[in-house]
């Protein structure tokens, strides 16, 4: 038998695998879900002060999200969400809109993926390391 006849059908057992596995054996705390909903949210980070504003955003499981991100400074920052593959870069005095959907339950948090450097807030040392925000995803299936 040719080898890639066995190549081509151990390929297909696996997707065949995968299919059923999605269909039959995912919990369902895990199955995507699509609300339909769209969240439109607004985040700045403010002139030198090493923030975003807000730093926690509250959504629904299964919600699309659309942020607008507003870079009020003089330099580059960006945003990342490790949970939902949100990584982007927001230039200097720039906006710029992004948009994914909500895929699992918790809690997770964002931050800047640019170094951007330091300053004195209110007598207070800001860095980049202080850019942090959490989103809070709540169940899109009501509990009883």
């Amino acid at each position: 038998m040719n080898k890639y006849y066995i190549i081509i059908g151990i390929i297909i057992l696996i997707m065949i695998g995968g299919v059923a596995y999605r269909t039959f054996l995912l919990p369902e705390e895990l199955r995507p879900v699509v609300t339909g909903e769209i969240l439109e949210i607004t985040i700045v980070a403010s002139k030198n002060h090493w923030e975003f504003n807000p730093d926690v955003i509250e959504v629904n499981r299964g919600d699309k999200v659309i942020l607008t991100l507003i870079n009020e400074d003089d330099y580059d920052h960006g945003i990342a969400i490790d949970a939902f593959g949100v990584a982007q870069r927001m230039p200097a005095g720039e906006t710029i809109t992004l948009d994914f959907v909500v895929t699992q339950e918790g809690e997770f948090p964002f931050y800047c993926s640019v170094p951007c450097g330091e300053g004195i807030i209110d007598g207070e040392k800001r860095t980049h390391f202080d850019m942090l925000g959490k989103i809070q995803v709540r169940s899109a299936v009501e509990t009883e």
